[in-house]
């Protein structure tokens, strides 16, 4: 209901926005125009951002340019996630704003990923959400909101246990997705514990997000803008061949 009334709300909002997602292995972007997706492009097969996102961004921006479309503003999404990937989406799409003067938005990853949880789910109204982003390991970044998209816990990095989110499965039915959720079942056994397959941030949920974005005038500094990473990134170092 929240997505349908920001859909509603926000597509009185004439706007072209080009929204690039790159957190996870999975490269994709889209076009919307006054609250609807009109161009998608998908890559699913891994890691592929930087050899995917420049032409998926091409064909993106040629198909507007065929339809005389001009674009107004670039979303994308900020993080958490990998590392690498956040970094060469981020850099895209201020490239793309610098070279057309057009306005950024940045917008958090596991709001993203709630989106068509919202659209297409059936859920109770009392339901928690709590989108996951694999960290390797044990470890998730994730997140609690409720249906409204209110924040109930902030952003963390969990190592995930028996005991992991037992204050909100103790009140409420949780659902758990993303690709950090999947090992995570095998953990959380709670009777109030949902778990939802194939959900991923992808290009074509963000315009609801970014669409509210526009109507609050809440712009990112092309300049200093940064993706939010959550926790440092570390190289590795090389092993000794001797």
């Amino acid at each position: 209901m929240y997505i349908c009334n920001l859909l509603s709300l926000y597509c009185l909002i004439m706007s072209c926005i080009l929204h690039i997602e790159t957190s996870t292995e999975v490269c994709s972007v889209a076009v919307s125009q006054d609250g609807a997706s009109i161009f998608s492009k998908e890559d699913f097969k891994g890691p592929s951002h930087a050899t995917e996102l420049g032409t998926f961004v091409d064909e993106a921006l040629s198909f507007a340019d065929s339809h005389a479309i001009p674009v107004d503003a670039v979303a994308v999404s900020c993080g958490p996630g990998s590392y690498t990937g956040l970094r060469i989406g981020v850099s895209m799409a201020k490239g793309i704003c610098y070279a057309l003067g057009i306005p950024l938005i940045g917008l958090p990853t596991l709001e993203v990923m709630c989106v068509p949880v919202l659209l297409f789910r059936d859920l109770p109204e009392d339901a928690l959400l709590c989108p996951m982003i694999d960290a390797r390991r044990m470890e998730v970044y994730a997140a609690v909101y409720d249906r409204a998209l209110r924040v109930k816990r902030e952003i963390s990095a969990d190592i995930v246990d028996e005991n992991a989110y037992e204050e909100f499965l103790a009140e409420r039915p949780v659902y758990f997705f993303g690709n950090g959720a999947a090992k995570c079942k095998d953990k959380i056994k709670h009777s109030n514990a949902h778990f939802l397959d194939d959900v991923h941030p992808l290009a074509k949920w963000m315009f609801p997000l970014a669409e509210k974005a526009v109507a609050n005038n809440d712009f990112k500094d092309v300049a200093y803008f940064e993706p939010f990473y959550l926790k440092e990134f570390v190289a590795s170092k090389p092993k000794k061949l001797l």
